[in-house]
């Protein structure tokens, strides 16, 4: 039975029980929880934890030595055994190499947005019959002028 059979199965279930209806889908899950119908499989409990993680650790800092506010934790895709795993490290702690290989793959990260902006830009402007609307891709000066005010 494939996995939206079941889905179905417990929806037909749940009309059979007594259970109110017309009913919302969180009320029918909450059902099928409760009476042992459907249960997280442990991958899937394993995956959203380690997406939580990942969430929480992006967003925890500390304060270096001059004050400034440091993203911690650093992640590095590598591979090891044939696989590609995530691996975290403490920026206090981390190897050199951990700390290049988390760095470079962070801006490859943002070149790739940044490249998607300038595709979704010139398509937009391809279409219109206006003036264009020019995007500057050279950071430096906006980096300089978020620092002089920090330092401010």
């Amino acid at each position: 039975m494939t996995y939206s059979k079941q889905m179905q199965k417990i929806v037909a279930e749940y009309r059979m029980s007594g259970e109110p209806w017309p009913a919302g889908t969180r009320t029918m899950a909450a059902w099928a929880i409760r009476t042992g119908r459907w249960e997280l499989p442990e991958s899937a409990a394993i995956s959203k934890c380690a997406e939580d993680l990942q969430s929480a650790m992006r967003e925890d800092y500390i304060t270096d030595k001059r004050g400034r506010k440091v993203r911690k934790l650093h992640p590095a895709t590598i591979k090891s055994g044939g696989q590609q795993m995530v691996l975290w490290d403490d920026i206090r702690t981390a190897p050199r190499h951990h700390m290049q290989m988390s760095f470079q793959q962070r801006r490859r990260g943002i070149v790739g947005d940044v490249r998607q902006l300038k595709i979704d830009v010139d398509s937009y402007n391809d279409a219109r019959d206006e003036e264009p609307i020019q995007m500057d891709f050279d950071f430096t000066m906006d980096l300089a002028e978020i620092e002089a005010a920090e330092a401010a």
